[in-house]
């Protein structure tokens, strides 16, 4: 149930229409929670069906003009009410982990490869939220809602991290493996 939270967040930033909503999950959001522009809009549609969320009047009547969203007063309790409860953790689920799992029963076959792909594409979102952060978060910038957010984009930076180590310990350990193929 996280995607009309998600939406509901983005909205109390900054109302917005579903188009842009998209682009911010691209840029922003979407880091860490991703949602298509069907999935998008098909919520706004059930967050206004259920009066959390209203369209904002239009300045001037065009037809095919893009409707903008703002949060209700019902909205902002129902992020309020999730945002104070409590969840569990949920399970790792890793594609790349069951792989490895496997190739210890079938072989490494193409294995070593898809690390060194994995391990290129984590570096290179590392590199990306680390220009995100020099670029967004300077030192002076220390307002609550500007440490939460940086919070969460340490939390990607620090996943980064983890996997790029991971994966160059990975394949260092490859390097020392009979060839199982």
């Amino acid at each position: 149930m996280s995607l009309p939270h998600a939406i509901l967040t983005a909205l109390l930033e900054k109302p917005s229409s579903g188009l842009e909503l998209t682009r911010r999950f691209d840029k922003s959001i979407g880091y860490f929670w991703s949602a298509t522009h069907q999935q998008i809009y098909r919520e706004l549609g059930k967050l206004e069906g259920d009066g959390l969320i209203r369209a904002l009047p239009a300045q001037a009547p065009a037809r095919g003009q893009k409707k903008s969203y703002e949060v209700l007063p019902a909205g902002r309790a129902e992020l309020a009410r999730w945002t104070a409860a409590a969840q569990d953790p949920k399970p790792q689920r890793d594609v790349l982990l069951l792989r490895l799992r496997a190739a210890a029963v079938v072989g490494t076959a193409g294995l070593e490869a898809d690390l060194r792909r994995h391990l290129e594409l984590h570096r290179r979102q590392l590199a990306e939220y680390r220009e995100i952060e020099e670029r967004d978060f300077p030192p002076d910038r220390d307002a609550p809602e500007d440490r939460l957010r940086h919070l969460v984009l340490r939390a990607g930076i620090d996943l980064e991290t983890f996997w790029t180590q991971w994966l160059t310990h990975a394949l260092s350990e490859f390097a020392e493996l009979p060839d199982t193929d």
